[in-house]
């Protein structure tokens, strides 16, 4: 069973989104027996979205399940301050655009590029992944190579 590294926000995320989930499941429990009541199951389209919504619901309950039991927190006392690691926020220059940019590495089940949290698991990330504040690094990306220099880095 491969470990999973987390950020103890990203835990409480996973199992949040858990709870959801199950929570639902009652929903959808209610919504098939009321849609049984409609009839012929064949031509019942109520019940065969709720029976899909079910199987779709029992699928994620499964995989979050799994992810939060193979969920290691990150002990930031384990880890050098001075390079990036999962949990670090890197602040980058852009050496093509010359825009300032800021990263927080973090596995890729927390990822979301829109809230700034880059997964370590990307081009970007991986790039940065153990460097120091100063060097530069380049990172392959579909719109081809990706020059930054690494300015902050802070947990």
């Amino acid at each position: 069973m491969q470990q999973l590294h987390v950020t103890e926000e990203g835990l409480e995320k996973l199992k949040a989104e858990l709870d959801a989930c199950r929570e639902r499941t009652r929903v959808v429990a209610e919504a098939i027996e009321t849609a049984r009541g409609f009839g012929d199951l064949k031509e019942n389209s109520e019940y065969h979205a709720a029976k899909d919504e079910q199987a779709m619901l029992q699928a994620r309950i499964r995989d979050l399940e799994d992810k939060i039991a193979r969920a290691v927190v990150l002990d930031d006392s384990d880890i050098d301050a001075d390079k990036a690691y999962l949990g670090a926020t890197v602040r980058v220059l852009n050496k093509k655009t010359n825009k300032e940019m800021c990263y927080t590495l973090v596995s890729s089940v927390e990822a979301d590029i829109g809230g700034g949290k880059l997964s370590a698991q990307s081009p970007v990330g991986k790039a940065l992944l153990g460097k120091s504040v100063g060097d530069t690094v380049v990172a392959k990306v579909p719109a081809g190579d990706l020059e930054m220099e690494i300015l902050d880095i802070t947990r």
